[in-house]
């Protein structure tokens, strides 16, 4: 099964670059949510989740620079 990818705009950070999983932008159902767990995605532009395996990316292009 393949895993989801979810594309983010740098706006889409918190201010430390990070989000959290399980997230709305990953269309998870209700079922399959697990702890919540952040994710580090500004400072190397992606990160996994250890849970799900839910890939979350800066949209090509989009850069964090932590002042937003």
């Amino acid at each position: 099964m393949a895993q989801a990818v979810v594309e983010l705009l740098a706006s889409d950070l918190n201010r430390q670059g990070g989000v959290y999983c399980p997230n709305p932008a990953a269309k998870m159902p209700l079922w399959d949510n697990h702890p919540k767990v952040y994710l580090d995605v500004g400072h190397n532009g992606q990160a996994t989740c250890p849970y799900c395996g839910t890939q979350y990316r800066l949209k090509d292009g989009e850069h964090f620079d932590g002042s937003h």
